[in-house]
């Protein structure tokens, strides 16, 4: 799943060299951290935040073999 993310991200914005994943994992559900560079939050999370939900989307279908949970958080 972190692959995943970091793939779709970095082909988003214009420093792809800053963007870090972070996974936390627990018995339920996956947690996965994004953080860009500020000037490229616009890029990843879009208008309305339609591209932050097709990138959850996403990962939530990748994630559906696995049953757990997956939580994609944007941070700042």
């Amino acid at each position: 799943m972190k692959e995943l993310v970091e793939v779709i991200a970095k082909a988003l914005v214009d420093f792809p060299e800053e963007v870090q994943v972070t996974e936390t994992e627990n018995e339920k559900s996956i947690v996965l951290e994004l953080r860009v560079a500020q000037s490229d939050m616009g890029k990843v999370i879009g208008k309305q935040g339609r591209i932050a939900k097709a990138i959850r989307s996403v990962v939530k279908a990748a994630a559906s073999k696995e049953e757990k949970k997956v939580v994609v958080e944007i941070m700042q």
